[in-house]
């Protein structure tokens, strides 16, 4: 079985897909800075969804060490501190999927609005700081924390998957699909992600004015939502 490392697996984003990853059957293993509080967090998942389930804790770079996904959860302003932390650990034949998202509060704005990225979004970002061999991808943007920490209820989300390879981007499709809810979208080159990061402050303004958990859908694709 492949191994998925969340690095950032301590915060809400990444605890909720570890919750709902492991609740599937996958290996997953939380890194965080503070391994022991990694593996507080992954024990919190067993505690939840029982004992067998395959989740552990780690350091980051170990964490992402071995591992075949390795998921970036980290906020916008420790995401480039956090891929130089791992990259020299990530194995040739790896997809780093990034799920950071440039919001403001990074330098104290708000956080229904984006920054600007030289790079043109943080999933480029990311794969300027990515190791030779080593494909990127975006997804899971959209995904409310909340919404996933809900086992009792499916999330009701479009999960739009960014990458300049479709065979990257399909690499990502048994972990959106085994996410009860969500449906997999294949949302085309890497740089499409500038796009679906932006679709993350309006959704946090809309949750703000409704006082709701708002998700994505795409209205027109075949077979079932």
């Amino acid at each position: 079985m492949q191994r998925i490392a969340i690095i950032g697996g301590t915060g809400d984003q990444g605890k909720g897909l570890a919750l709902r990853w492991a609740a599937a059957g996958f290996d997953i293993v939380l890194g965080s800075r503070d391994a022991g509080r990694a593996e507080a967090a992954a024990a919190d998942i067993r505690a939840q969804i029982g004992r067998a389930a395959s989740v552990s804790g780690a350091q980051n770079a170990e964490a992402a060490a071995r591992s075949s996904i390795v998921v970036i959860t980290v906020p916008f302003a420790a995401q480039i501190a956090t891929l130089k932390e791992i990259r020299g650990r990530m194995e040739p034949g790896a997809l780093l999927v990034d799920v950071t998202v440039p919001l403001e509060p990074a330098v104290g704005g708000r956080a229904t609005r984006v920054l600007g990225v030289w790079a043109g979004s943080a999933a480029e970002q990311a794969a300027e700081f990515a190791p030779e061999g080593v494909a990127v991808a975006s997804a899971f943007h959209n995904v409310g924390a909340a919404a996933l920490a809900d086992l009792a209820h499916p999330v009701d989300c479009d999960v739009l998957v960014c990458g300049d390879m479709k065979a990257d981007r399909e690499r990502l499709r048994p972990l959106v699909e085994s996410i009860p809810g969500c449906r997999f979208v294949d949302a085309g080159a890497l740089s499409n992600s500038r796009t679906v990061e932006a679709l993350t402050a309006l959704l946090i303004g809309v949750n703000i004015r409704y006082k709701c958990h708002s998700g994505v859908r795409i209205s027109g694709l075949p077979g079932p939502v």
